[in-house]
């Protein structure tokens, strides 16, 4: 298995996992929206919770150019540790939600 087919099957397993902790609300779901074709994974909450529209992104990650580009995590243990735990260098792994400048003070990829 190539690299980045290893990081697809990587972001894919995690995103399942996180889909598969159950809401406070029945009426929330989560959604895992998996583009494997221009590589793009995400997970979503979508649903009510009484009378109020809950919707929003948790996880949103891309593959670009062999590298993991996290442009949103909205978790608290942070998927970015989570992938150098599986075994995926800190060198493939961009925080894409910090801006390109911010991004050489950190110990990952800065693009």
């Amino acid at each position: 298995m190539g690299k980045v087919d290893e990081y697809r099957q990587h972001i894919q397993n995690l995103l399942r996992e996180y889909a598969s902790y159950k809401s406070a609300s029945e009426d929330v779901e989560s959604q895992t929206i998996f583009d494997s074709e221009h590589d793009h994974y995400q997970l979503v909450h979508a649903g009510w919770n009484n009378k109020r529209r809950v919707y929003g992104c948790v996880l949103h990650l891309d593959i670009k150019d062999g590298k993991i580009w996290i442009q949103h995590d909205g978790t608290e243990i942070g998927i970015a540790n989570q992938l150098v735990e599986l075994g995926v260098p800190k060198s493939d792994i961009v925080l894409a939600f910090h801006s390109p400048f911010k991004r050489q003070f950190t110990e990952f990829a800065v693009g």
